[in-house]
């Protein structure tokens, strides 16, 4: 049984549980509502929704095409065009983060890791169906993603996955504004309880922010010239999510022979055979300057206390986690962008719903029946947590939590 078929089998059992025995954990607001489930993490979603127990989820990609190509839902919108009207265009999502004390005592692998990732982005960017191929080997080895009964072919779901998601690094100053956004909302749902909770914006940028290593490392690009690090003697290791948010890690593992002959920088698998491979050499110039572990985790909350405990020194991962990790005190620093919008709202098949107005209607209706909604969000104060949240409230729909 593979990876991701067995945790979403897990998965099933354990929320099927929570649906009969938990029961409302805030106050019953006035007006229509929508049950928001917890359902740390994606994996058992499609089961969910495919077996009636959710009315629909909103998710990362690739989870919100499992449903069409799987014929159990369809996706209603994607993020960018939940409302406030064009509030979450180009709304951030995962980002690169790194510990502090390796940024001090090892500024030149940070950078090269930096490097490394920012030319395995633009490498999709322009290769966008040979990535999403290399994507769906690594998530699921070209075969299928399985959850329960439903089987359907990753490369055809990461096929309609890639366009929905745009791919980027620059840690511009819209994207840091965008970043405040979510620490804002986290703040409201009272997620931020430590450093962030109550600092100023100038104080906000300062705790969660290393934007010096996106500089340096475009500086590298640009004049083609990789400065080789001093290597680290001890194992390092980089989180990452099943996510194709993450395709810059992978990619760039699966085409180190393309980076180390055309940079000199590249990402090289221990075993190249492996669709997933868990040890890679960072090489700069020819000379292996660092190794790292490739740790997969099932939700971004995990990778960060993976951090918090320095087992990995590195993290691919969405925002909302990392941010609070950094209030709850774990010293890593965000260092750029890996990707922009990405996650999309996904409802049952026959569902009135199409887009996000005759969402909101059927969600009034089924209150007005009372039989709330129940959609699936990964966890609590995540992206698409967030995001849902001000769409519902928008619309003037309240929500509790089941």
């Amino acid at each position: 049984m593979n990876t991701l078929r067995l945790f979403g089998v897990l998965m099933v059992i354990i929320i099927a549980g929570s649906l009969v025995l938990a029961g409302c954990t805030t106050t019953q607001p006035s007006g229509p509502t929508v049950g928001l489930l917890n359902a740390k993490g994606t994996g058992a979603m499609p089961t969910l929704l495919a077996t009636g127990q959710i009315d629909g989820y909103i998710a990362w990609q690739p989870f919100a095409e499992v449903a069409p190509v799987a014929h159990i839902g369809k996706v209603v919108t994607y993020s960018q065009n939940l409302p406030p009207a064009s509030r979450w265009k180009n709304h951030p999502c995962c980002v690169l983060t790194a510990r502090e004390d390796i940024l001090a005592a090892n500024p030149g692998i940070v950078d090269s890791l930096a490097v490394v990732t920012i030319l395995s982005t633009q490498y999709l960017n322009t290769h966008p169906n040979e990535s999403a191929e290399l994507v769906a080997d690594w998530l699921a080895g070209k075969g299928n993603f399985t959850y329960g009964n439903i089987s359907v072919s990753s490369v055809e779901v990461l096929d309609r996955a890639f366009p929905t998601v745009k791919f980027t690094n620059e840690p511009s100053e819209d994207w840091q504004s965008g970043q405040l956004e979510f620490v804002y909302a986290l703040r409201e749902l009272k997620v931020m309880t430590g450093s962030l909770q109550n600092s100023t914006e100038s104080q906000v940028r300062s705790l969660l922010f290393d934007t010096s290593v996106y500089g340096r490392a475009k500086q590298q690009i640009d004049a083609k010239q990789f400065t080789t690090p001093p290597a680290v003697q001890r194992q390092l290791g980089i989180g990452y999510l099943m996510s194709d948010h993450d395709a810059s890690l992978f990619i760039a593992v699966k085409k180190w022979q393309y980076f180390n002959d055309t940079y000199g920088i590249a990402l090289k698998p221990r075993d190249p055979t492996q669709s997933r491979p868990d040890l890679a050499d960072l090489i700069v110039n020819g000379k292996t300057v660092a190794t790292f572990k490739l740790v997969a985790g099932d939700a971004g909350p995990a990778l960060m206390q993976l951090s918090s405990i320095d087992t990995v020194q590195f993290a691919y991962v969405g925002n909302p986690p990392a941010m609070a990790a950094i209030d709850k005190g774990t010293p890593v620093k965000i260092l750029m962008a890996l990707n922009t919008e990405g996650s999309g709202l996904v409802v049952s098949l026959n569902s009135p719903a199409n887009d996000w107005d005759t969402f909101a209607q059927w969600a009034k209706d089924r209150a007005a029946a009372g039989k709330p909604l129940v959609i699936a969000v990964p966890s609590k104060g995540s992206i698409q947590d967030i995001l849902l949240r001000y769409a519902l409230e928008e619309s003037n729909i309240g929500v509790k939590e089941v």
